[in-house]
């Protein structure tokens, strides 16, 4: 079984990278962190350049954590991908960030955070970023 990270890079995604760290380390299983680009969009903030990815896998190799840090290229839908992962991986928990956002916000955007909740195959951990 593996635990399931899904990384943005952000403090939002470092936070979750963290406890998935620490989640890896209590469970004794391998670390999987996931990222993704949508390919509906020109610029995608929440797609990791490889010198970011680079660094993610030597930190927590760092650690002393198995790790494999993956990329998906293309996807329209990053709950669908994180949802898909975790069950592909057989993940014993998936660890997402998550950030506050307003009702409107909500309504008018949707939220990736909740359809990852609902939607997963397995355990979510949900964390914050550290207050600045």
């Amino acid at each position: 079984m593996t635990v399931l990270v899904g990384y943005v890079p952000s403090p939002l995604g470092e936070a979750a990278l963290a406890a998935g760290v620490e989640e890896a380390r209590r469970r004794g299983e391998r670390l999987v962190v996931l990222n993704m680009s949508r390919d509906d969009v020109l610029v995608d903030a929440r797609r990791a350049p490889a010198d970011d990815l680079a660094r993610v896998q030597r930190d927590v190799a760092d650690l002393g954590v198995d790790a494999e840090v993956v990329q998906v290229e293309e996807g329209g839908d990053p709950a669908a991908a994180i949802v898909a992962a975790a069950s592909e991986r057989s993940a014993s928990v998936l660890v997402i960030g998550l950030r506050h956002r307003s009702a409107v916000g909500k309504l008018i955007l949707g939220s990736v955070a909740q359809r990852v909740l609902l939607d997963a195959p397995c355990p979510v951990l949900a964390v914050k970023a550290a207050a600045r």
